[in-house]
């Protein structure tokens, strides 16, 4: 929760009108029901469970999204290297980039999964 907190008050920081979390895939399921949202960031790991299920769901809808984990490009299934990865650990200036190249407009609402 510490984690998701800090990412909230960073993508905030950089101007987000809205971030909402979730710590489930389920969770995260869920929200994609419920809310619109202009990208997302996932973890690959969701406690303890994959957040593929979310992502693929995300590009249904044509939301575009980012995966952040710090096991590496090659630790995420082939069908899902041509996503930008965030590395972990990451600073603010990372964080932004990432949202930059998801967005033209730059981030005004996102959900981080975390």
């Amino acid at each position: 929760m510490l984690v998701m907190l800090n990412i909230q008050g960073m993508l905030a920081d950089l101007g987000c009108e809205s971030v909402i979390l979730a710590s489930t895939v389920d969770e995260a399921l869920l929200l994609l029901d419920t809310a619109d949202f202009d990208a997302a960031m996932l973890d690959v790991n969701l406690n303890g469970e994959r957040s593929f299920p979310v992502a693929d769901a995300l590009g249904r809808r044509g939301v575009p999204y980012m995966f952040s984990s710090g096991y590496g490009i090659m630790s995420l299934p082939a069908a899902y290297r041509d996503r930008p990865l965030l590395a972990k650990p990451y600073g603010d200036d990372e964080l932004a980039e990432m949202f930059a190249r998801l967005l033209a407009n730059g981030p005004s609402r996102a959900v981080a999964a975390s």
